[in-house]
């Protein structure tokens, strides 16, 4: 097994000798796993230790795999704290059969201190994300004395005026709906809009005495700073793909590479597809609840975007199939994902949700040639996958326990046989 470790522009210190290491070792298949969102390098280091022996116990004795080896990517994901989600009946309704029901993401219980405190261990330099806690702080406390509407107001045009600060060093953004939030002129309504969305908003009118319009807008800002994190994250997981594993898997020679990627870990090894080169040597890609838009790989004919996502110029880049994992348990691809990339109201209806659906809800969207499959937790599942070609793979037979996590699911229920089977069947198949 072998470690590479990334900064959040791709950089990596690892990089020495590792293809000479590889070729010493004769490895000649080598299943590289990304790790996804929320996960320190400790965490990171655990998950691979529990999951690779599982691989390499699915992988003994199965035809088309030689001498297996494993590469752990660590990168700087951000860490948002743990809230307690819920789902709760929507504003004016009531629990009678059929009401309307929302998911609140318990957001709002935290503090701004929290919430920056977290985020800021992602950052070269912490202190402007730390100063974004501070200003939602010190507003809240300014509105339980009771100063004039407008002072509130401008304390939110000036939390957003730093937000957007930092978002410009992002380097992408995947959504159209991921910019509308940054780019609003109007934060204190947007921020409103965004309780709405999250579920922010102040239950019964009001909290802990504060007025119902900045409770909202409070709640909504601190929802802000969780939507900021996911675009963060998705965009550096692209940028450590593209620019550091990409070329550095250029590197070997003689060795079948099988890319494995958990949330937006999924969407660093597919973007590594655009860095790699040609000769690629990534024999298979497999996504498990990929937390990055299901039109990534799409062609334009059916993408309601009218054009080719971003990656489907390098899906011919893999030798052997393409296999992505999804699950209606997965709450934070399912419910959350979509939620922080459709931010204008017109996108929130059921007919256009989908246009900013995530991997791990339904799969590779607008692909060719493409099929389906289903994960059966018992083994069962004959997946005869063919090169070239992308697959669903149905997972909510394994992807399913959503007690450990209130805000995710079962986001992260995928440590387990049946998943490294899925992997050795998606690596024998190239």
């Amino acid at each position: 097994m072998w470690e590479l470790v990334f900064d959040d522009k791709g950089v990596t210190a690892s990089a020495a000798g590792f293809a000479d290491d590889v070729a010493r070792a004769g490895v000649t298949d080598l299943f590289v796993f990304s790790h996804g969102w929320n996960t320190a390098e400790d965490s990171a280091r655990r998950l691979y230790a529990e999951l690779f022996p599982l691989v390499e116990n699915a992988a003994s004795g199965v035809a088309g795999l030689g001498t297996i080896g494993f590469v752990g990517v660590l990168w700087p994901s951000l860490w948002f704290p743990e809230t307690k989600a819920s789902v709760a009946p929507a504003s004016g309704s009531t629990q009678a059969a059929g009401s309307v029901e929302e998911a609140r993401s318990g957001t709002d219980a935290l503090s701004g201190a929290e919430i920056a405190a977290s985020l800021a261990t992602g950052f070269a330099d912490p202190a402007p994300v730390l100063a974004l806690g501070r200003i939602l702080d010190e507003a809240q406390e300014a509105a339980r004395a009771g100063v004039a509407d407008d002072v509130l107001v401008r304390r939110f045009e000036e939390f957003h005026a730093l937000l957007g600060s930092l978002a410009a060093t992002v380097p992408e953004y995947e959504d159209a709906g991921e910019r509308a939030l940054l780019t609003s002129t109007d934060p204190t309504g947007t921020y409103q809009a965004l309780a709405e969305v999250f579920g922010s908003a102040p239950a019964g009118g009001a909290q802990q005495g504060i007025g119902d319009w900045f409770g909202r807008a409070l709640g909504g800002a601190k929802d802000a700073l969780r939507v900021f994190s996911y675009n963060v994250m998705k965009a550096r997981a692209g940028e450590v793909g593209r620019k550091g594993l990409g070329p550095l898997l250029s590197t070997l020679r003689g060795v079948r590479v099988h890319l494995i990627g958990h949330s937006f870990g999924a969407r660093l090894v597919s973007f590594a597809l655009a860095g790699v080169g040609d000769p690629s040597p990534v024999a298979s890609l497999l996504l498990l609840q990929g937390a990055f838009s299901h039109w990534s790989f799409a062609h334009a004919k059916d993408n309601p975007f009218g054009e080719d996502g971003a990656l489907h110029a390098y899906a011919n880049r893999v030798r052997g199939p393409l296999v992505a994992t999804y699950t209606r348990f997965d709450l934070a691809v399912c419910r959350w994902y979509p939620k922080a990339s459709f931010l204008a109201r017109a996108d929130q209806s059921a007919s256009t949700a989908g246009r900013w659906g995530g991997m791990g809800e339904d799969g590779f969207q607008a692909v060719t040639p493409s099929a389906d499959r289903v994960m059966r937790a018992d083994g069962t599942t004959k997946y005869d996958f063919e090169p070239g070609t992308f697959y669903r793979v149905n997972a909510e037979d394994v992807i399913n326990d959503t007690r450990a996590d209130a805000f995710a699911g079962a986001h992260s229920d995928f440590v387990k046989p049946a998943v490294a089977r899925l992997v050795v069947a998606a690596a024998s198949h190239s």
